[in-house]
């Protein structure tokens, strides 16, 4: 279903100027600069408030307040604005790999498939640190290059699976059927994420972006900036008042209200 969507202010906010037609170099432009401008990050969940993934709200937070999000709301925000400017999306979820067994991960995570004049490709702005910086083609066989490192799709059984070049080894992130989900489905998912005690985005901070070349992360204090060459440059952040700042000025995210309730949220992430 195609909801109302101000291009015009999307456009602004992800720095994104030119023709605005479905072809796959212009959804290869947007993949680029979304995640450059909106960051991943999970302040709402961490807070305790709740997350609403509805378009008129993913809108207002990740457009108009300068905030960042996670899958539902960064994919979600994409999708939208793909299905506006004349795309067919198709809404997917996937089983989280990496880090974890397959035995106790469900499908979750929010990934977006997109025709394109060239063919399906795999659409995907919210994985947090191993974020895609391109679409992969559905079609492609093998490794696929993109700004931020080398990806594929491998086929396991039913499912396909993504799976990135990590330290010279394949690493696989998530493993997704092309069966299509809906608004319903992300609402159940969106839930549990932003409220279940276990949720991992209830109880730490994460936030990643690029800036150019360069993946930044954050896990609680831990603030990494991770180089095109392999190099890694890590920083323990000492207090409350650094981590916000880092979210501020290396994520580029406008810090929710009120800031003593930030500033204590983020002082539990302390090590």
């Amino acid at each position: 279903m195609t909801v109302a969507v101000d291009l015009d202010a999307y456009f602004k906010r992800v720095g994104y100027g030119g023709s605005a037609e479905p072809t796959l170099e212009t959804l290869r432009r947007l993949h680029a600069l979304q995640p450059a401008a909106i960051a991943f990050e999970n302040l709402d969940s961490l807070m305790g408030r709740p997350v609403r993934i509805d378009a008129g709200a993913i809108q207002q937070k990740l457009i108009s307040e300068g905030r960042g999000g996670y899958c539902y709301e960064l994919n979600g925000l994409l999708g939208h604005v793909l299905r506006a400017i004349g795309f067919e999306v198709t809404g997917l979820l996937a089983h989280a790999l990496l880090g974890q067994t397959m035995a106790g991960t469900p499908r979750t995570h929010m990934v977006l498939k997109v025709e394109t004049p060239e063919g399906p490709h795999i659409a995907d702005v919210g994985f947090g640190s191993r974020t895609l910086s391109a679409p992969l083609s559905l079609e492609g066989a093998g490794e696929q290059t993109t700004p931020h490192g080398a990806f594929r799709l491998t086929r396991v059984g039913a499912y396909l699976e993504e799976q990135a070049l990590m330290e010279d080894a394949w690493t696989s992130l998530y493993r997704f059927s092309l069966e299509e989900h809906t608004q319903a489905d992300y609402e159940v998912c969106n839930w549990y994420h932003s409220t279940h005690p276990a949720s991992p985005f209830t109880n730490r901070l994460m936030a990643s972006r690029f800036d150019g070349p360069r993946r930044l992360g954050l896990l609680n204090n831990r603030f990494a900036i991770h180089h095109a060459d392999g190099r890694t440059q890590t920083r323990m952040l000492a207090s409350a008042d650094e981590i916000a700042g880092v979210l501020e000025h290396q994520f580029a995210i406008v810090l929710p209200c009120p800031r003593e309730a930030l500033l204590a949220t983020l002082a539990r992430g302390l090590a």
